[in-house]
């Protein structure tokens, strides 16, 4: 699918279909790709078959990246088909679990309040919170979700602000206050007989729009490759030709930091970082008709890794592991050149 293809046009069980067959090609991100093609058959209307695909999934073993982030997805999309029960006790299981991952506990808030369980979702979002956020410390990036999807719940429910909302507002990058974005009376309006009612909220609704459909612009990130040590020693023994697009690992490291901080400077948005391997690589080659010495093909190896959900977005937050896999946190890593 085109990333300009306006979403009325886009036909999305044949999407779903086609991701399904890429994943059959590339196995090793069938997780983002399944889950891509289920979200397609959810859109379409076809709900079981979205199920069947989570399904798999989940009974893949211990080999999935995000276990919980499926069963969240299956138990929203079980819901919305009259499984009710099943999505309880899903949502059961995962707070009881408490995975680490703040993309869960979202996705379970979110099927709750939209079934009006607004104080349910409210504890769900305060139990996350405490559980993945260090008090004294600003939040991560992938935790801001929780702070502004607890706000709203807490609006609905017309409870007063306390700390964590205050600092959701800090956190808030739009010009729309979180307060005024999350006033019922915006929602109700929305069912309003009153013509001006809604043309006024749908003028606020395009602009604030404004800028999430600029974030959106892009199908994937502008991406950078990197090659762990090991990968890249074992990719200079089997093709030597390549020796000089890395003269060493350290050389390759520095190169790819300041590439992305030259990219930022000059105004290009949306950066990512993607990891290779030589399996991979070689495969790449061999889907392209060519040999994995050819220099040309690392720049098209990165793209099509972006394309396929392998990218790590950069900068990552300073506190947030390095990306290139030292296992210190980033601002005590290659952040440190900033």
């Amino acid at each position: 699918m085109r990333p300009d293809t306006p979403a009325e046009n886009v036909d999305h069980a044949t999407e779903a279909a086609r991701l399904e067959r890429t994943a059959g090609l590339y196995p090793e991100d069938a997780e983002a790709l399944l889950l891509r093609a289920a979200a397609h058959l959810e859109l379409s209307g076809d709900r079981p078959a979205a199920t069947a695909l989570y399904d798999r999934l989940l009974s893949s073993g211990d080999s999935l990246e995000d276990p919980y982030l499926v069963r969240a997805l299956k138990a929203s999309n079980l819901w919305e088909y009259g499984h009710e029960a099943e999505a309880r006790a899903i949502i059961d299981g995962i707070r009881t679990a408490s995975p680490r991952d703040a993309a869960p506990w979202v996705i379970v808030a979110e099927a709750l309040e939209a079934h009006d369980e607004l104080e349910t979702a409210q504890e769900v979002l305060t139990q996350a919170t405490r559980l993945l956020v260090t008090d004294g410390a600003r939040p991560p990036q992938p935790t801001h979700p929780l702070f502004f999807g607890r706000h709203r719940v807490r609006r609905m429910l017309g409870l007063p602000h306390d700390e964590w909302d205050t600092l959701a507002d800090t956190l808030h990058s739009m010009p729309v206050s979180l307060d005024e974005l999350h006033d019922p009376k915006r929602v109700w309006s929305l069912g309003s007989d009153n013509p001006a009612e809604l043309e006024a909220e749908i003028s606020r609704l395009r602009a604030e729009l404004g800028a999430y459909r600029e974030a959106l612009s892009r199908p994937f990130p502008v991406a950078v490759l990197h090659w762990p040590q090991g990968e890249l020693t074992e990719l200079l023994s089997a093709y030597p030709a390549l020796s000089a697009e890395y003269p060493s690992h350290q050389e390759h490291l520095t190169t790819i930091e300041t590439s992305l901080r030259e990219l930022s400077s000059s105004g290009t948005a949306n950066l990512g970082v993607v990891t290779g391997t030589v399996p991979s690589f070689e495969a790449f080659a061999a889907s392209e008709g060519t040999t994995p010495d050819d220099p040309t093909l690392l720049p098209q190896y990165a793209t099509t890794l972006a394309a396929r959900g392998r990218a790590v977005a950069w900068p990552p937050e300073g506190t947030a592991t390095c990306w290139c896999g030292s296992g210190r946190a980033y601002g005590e890593c290659h952040g440190l050149e900033a």
